[in-house]
C-alpha cells in the first residue's frame, strides 16, 4: 500500500490552508500517509449567506415590525415559556406518571429513618401519612405547568423523593406543633405545605428548562442555521457543477499517480467528510468508476441522498424490497457517525457491498469540547483517526 490516502472535504470549505492543515493533523493522529483534495473554491458563494438567516435578537425587529415574543424582556438566547410549553404539549401517560410519583412518594414516607440519609434527625416527629399526602398531591398536581407534562421517569422520582423531603423537614421543625401551619386544623395546613412545596419544585424544572432551553437555542442559531445554510448551498453547487468537482478530484489524484484508480488493480483508498462522502461514492459507482478499495466517510450523506433522489450510474434506486448493491468498483466502505451530528445518515440498511455484506457503521463518541455543532468535530477525534487507521491498513 505505497499510494497515499485521498481526504476529500466537505461543505462550507472556503481555507485551503486550513483544510490541508486538518489533514496534517488528522495524517499525525491516524499514522496514514495522506493528501488534500480541495474542492471548495468551486463550491457555493457563501459570502453572504448570513443575510438570508433570521435574526438572533430577541423582541421586536424594528425594520418589519414582526413581533417574536409575547413579552420584550426576553433576553436574546432565551425562549418564551409559551414556547416550551407548546412544544411539551404532549399526550403523556397519565397513570404510568403518576405510579412513578406515588411510589416515590410513599417510599421516601414509609422510608425508616435510621437507614435515611438524614440521619441527623432524632426521628420523634410525627411523619405525614402517605396517603394524606397523595390525596392532595393528586389534586394539586393537574395544577403545574411544568410538572404535568413529563413522563421522564427519573425527573418524577426526584420531585417524589424531594416532595417528600420537604414535608419531613417541616415535620421536624415544627416537632409535631401547629405554630406553623395556618392554624385551621392538621390536614388544610398539610394540604397548603404540599401545594407550596409542589409549586416551588415546579418553578425550579420550569427555569431549568427554560435556561437549558436558552443554550439550545443559542447553539441552533450560531452553529445550526449558518452550518445547516452552508451545507444546502454546496449541495445546490454540487448537483449543477458536479463534473467540475469531480474532475478536481481526478486532477488531484493523477497528480499523485496518473494510474490511480482507473483500473480494478491500481484502486485509490478515500478518506471523506460529508458531502466529500457523496462525491466519493458518485464517482466510485459512476459508469467509469474510480476504482477504490477503501472508503471511510464520517459525518456523511450518501444513503440519504440515494434514498431521496437516486445517483444513477451503476447504482440501482431502492424499492423497499432489497438493499441496493454497490458495484465491485466500491470494495469497502466504513461509515462514521457521530450522535448529536443532525447531517450524518447510516448506510448499512440501504446498500450491499458486492460481496453482500453491509457498509460497517460506526458510531464515534461526542466530545465535551464539541458543543452541539458537532458536524465538523470529527477532524480532532480520536476515534475518527483510530478507525481510519484500521480501515485503511486492512487488506
Amino acid at each position: 500500500m505505497d499510494a497515499p490516502v485521498f481526504v476529500i472535504h466537505g461543505v462550507a470549505n472556503r481555507d485551503r490552508d486550513s483544510f490541508v492543515n486538518a489533514v496534517a493533523s488528522l495524517k499525525a493522529a491516524s499514522g496514514v500517509e495522506m493528501v488534500p483534495v480541495y474542492w471548495g473554491d468551486l463550491g457555493a458563494e457563501d459570502r453572504f449567506i448570513n443575510l438570508t438567516l433570521p435574526p438572533a435578537a430577541a423582541g421586536r425587529i424594528e425594520a418589519t415590525g414582526i413581533e417574536l415574543r409575547d413579552r420584550g424582556e426576553a433576553g436574546p438566547d432565551q425562549v418564551d415559556a409559551s414556547v416550551l410549553l407548546s412544544v411539551l404539549a404532549v399526550p403523556t401517560d397519565r397513570r404510568g406518571q403518576w405510579n412513578t410519583l406515588e411510589a416515590a412518594v410513599r417510599a421516601r414516607l414509609t422510608e425508616d429513618a435510621e437507614v435515611s440519609s438524614f440521619d441527623l434527625r432524632d426521628g420523634d416527629a410525627e411523619r405525614p401519612d402517605p396517603d394524606e399526602v397523595l390525596e392532595y398531591l393528586e389534586e394539586e398536581w393537574p395544577e403545574t405547568q411544568w410538572l404535568c407534562r413529563t413522563d421522564d421517569a427519573r425527573l418524577l422520582l426526584e420531585t417524589g423523593r424531594s416532595l417528600a423531603e420537604a414535608l419531613i423537614d417541616s415535620a421536624d421543625l415544627n416537632d409535631g406543633h401547629e405554630e406553623l401551619r395556618d392554624g385551621a386544623g392538621k390536614g388544610r395546613g398539610l394540604r397548603a405545605q404540599v401545594r407550596r412545596r409542589l409549586q416551588d419544585l415546579d418553578r425550579v424544572v420550569g427555569a431549568a428548562i427554560q435556561a437549558t432551553a436558552g443554550r439550545i437555542n443559542h447553539a441552533l442559531r450560531t452553529g445550526f442555521g449558518p452550518g445547516t445554510t452552508r451545507f444546502l448551498g454546496d449541495v445546490l453547487v454540487y448537483q449543477r457543477h458536479q463534473a467540475a468537482i469531480h474532475a478536481r478530484v481526478q486532477e488531484t489524484i493523477a497528480a499523485v499517480d496518473p494510474a490511480l484508480g482507473r483500473t480494478p488493480d491500481r484502486p485509490v483508498r478515500i478518506v471523506a467528510h460529508s458531502l466529500g462522502g457523496v462525491i466519493a461514492v458518485d464517482m466510485a459507482t459512476a459508469t467509469h468508476p474510480l476504482w477504490t478499495s477503501s472508503l471511510l466517510t464520517f459525518g456523511s450523506q450518501p444513503a440519504f441522498f440515494h434514498a431521496c433522489d437516486p445517483r444513477g450510474g451503476q447504482l440501482t434506486p431502492y424499492a423497499g424490497d432489497g438493499a441496493v448493491v454497490l458495484p465491485e468498483s466500491l470494495r469497502r466502505w466504513t461509515n462514521l457517525w457521530e450522535p448529536l451530528d443532525l447531517l450524518a445518515f447510516i448506510a448499512s440498511t440501504l446498500f450491499r457491498l458486492h460481496d453482500g455484506t453491509p457498509p460497517d457503521d460506526i458510531p464515534v463518541s461526542h466530545t465535551a469540547s464539541s458543543g452541539l455543532w458537532t458536524h465538523s468535530a470529527y477532524w480532532e477525534n480520536p476515534d475518527v483517526a483510530a478507525a481510519i487507521n484500521t480501515a485503511m491498513n486492512t487488506p
